[in-house]
């Protein structure tokens, strides 16, 4: 462990001071290595690279936002390492804190994260069978939880639009311009209506109250105008009477981003990941949602589970919070429902639906996360609501040596120093 924490350090300050990933004299790969160890090494160094390079990010602006540090901040508002209830953006805020963070608090975090799972009588405990010191290993360096590939995904976006001049296809982030856009090139995004306003008034209200009026962004307006979606007939067979629009997040990646001076083509993106967001019961959409993993390959839906624990503030729940969750639901919770086991209708055909999407709005950008939806509007069956290009896996499962393997080839001429 103490061998681990020295390699932590040593690794962080030397890209800290602006090296660039390869090489790197830190976690070489020896003839002896397995291909899980060689593929821990890689994880190693792009972890480490990307945490360092926050700190060349944080005062440089962002695709859509006036700096790193903006953008951070407003994503950890509501985000607490689970047990604690604090937000996370307290300590980003300031970048002498945030160093701070890193350097003390989260090596702390990783050994009470260990150590925890190792001995904490949990079913995580028993099913992931490895030693503290191994628990601590991967934690620290290498860590593989949703919110380290989250903030891994988002630093990626946020390097490769600083260091490439915002390429246009981050124009996508705004929801208007995807839409437009998705469009005017054939991509069957959420119909939006064309009127040039709307009036909203309230059934029972007098004297000018309980009025108000929308202009459209079709006119100029700040608002998107759109008619309710519903679940299509075999999306609402999986949820509760009540339940939200409920959507399939699929991410996909793209090699045309690694070179923006060639023209992209067929095969350049891939599928990575699909997870069903299930939304509960009586929720306004599918933010509140059991995440069903998705096998890409065949469709099949396995698994829930949950990262809601991360989003619980207050002090109250260093006392209630769960510290993990597992994927164990096979039934949606709210009437018991049957999931696992199901088979997404035509997987294959929602997979080219993004991949070709990815290829004609922003194949200049390296991943895109979409919010597919099985609609119960027969003229538009399936279509896709919005990107993020700060994506989120939402615990879904990936092919990690893909994945890996591009990030390494994204950053191979990155330098991270002013």
């Amino acid at each position: 462990m103490l061998k681990d924490t020295a390699s932590f350090y040593g690794c962080f300050f030397y890209f800290l001071r602006g090296n660039p990933p390869n090489p790197c004299p830190y976690f070489r790969v020896l003839p002896s290595d397995s291909a899980s160890e060689v593929l821990f090494k890689k994880h190693a160094r792009i972890h480490l690279y990307n945490l360092a390079a926050a700190f060349f990010l944080y005062s440089h602006p962002h695709y859509r936002k006036g700096s790193y540090k903006e953008d951070i901040v407003d994503n950890f508002r509501n985000v607490a390492i689970p047990g604690t209830g604090i937000p996370l953006s307290i300590f980003v805020g300031n970048k002498i804190v945030a160093l701070w963070f890193v350097l003390v608090v989260y090596p702390v975090i990783s050994l009470v994260a260990a150590v925890h799972l190792t001995y904490g009588n949990t079913k995580a405990s028993l099913e992931r069978k490895v030693s503290l010191s191994e628990e601590y290993c991967i934690r620290l360096l290498a860590p593989d939880d949703w919110f380290s590939y989250w903030r891994l995904n988002c630093r990626v976006a946020g390097l490769h639009a600083l260091l490439n001049d915002v390429p246009s296809g981050y124009d996508m982030e705004n929801k208007w311009t995807f839409l437009k856009e998705g469009f005017e090139r054939g991509v069957p995004v959420s119909p939006f209506l064309s009127t040039p306003g709307l009036v909203v008034k309230h059934r029972n209200e007098e004297g000018g109250m309980g009025i108000f009026f929308y202009k459209n962004a079709t006119a100029g307006g700040d608002w998107i105008l759109q008619e309710r979606i519903e679940n299509s007939d075999w999306v609402s067979g999986l949820l509760p009477p009540n339940a939200p629009l409920s959507t399939f997040r699929v991410i996909t990646q793209s090699r045309a981003s690694l070179d923006l001076k060639t023209t992209a083509q067929a095969g350049d993106v891939t599928a990575l990941s699909c997870v069903f967001r299930a939304g509960r019961a009586g929720a306004a959409t599918d933010h509140d949602s059991i995440l069903f993993d998705v096998d890409v390959g065949s469709g099949e839906i396995k698994g829930g589970t949950t990262n809601a624990h991360w989003y619980r503030l207050g002090l109250m729940e260093v006392l209630r919070c769960p510290w993990r969750s597992t994927h164990d639901y096979t039934h949606h919770p709210d009437g018991n429902i049957p999931v696992t086991g199901k088979v997404i209708p035509d997987m294959k055909a929602m997979l080219k639906l993004v991949e070709d999407s990815h290829l004609k709005l922003c194949p200049d950008v390296p991943f895109v996360g979409w919010d597919v939806v099985l609609s119960k509007d027969h003229k538009l069956p399936v279509c896709l609501l919005e990107v993020n290009l700060s994506c989120n896996f939402f615990r879904g499962s990936f092919d990690k040596k893909v994945y890996l393997d591009f990030i390494d080839d994204a950053s191979q001429n990155y330098i991270t120093s002013d």
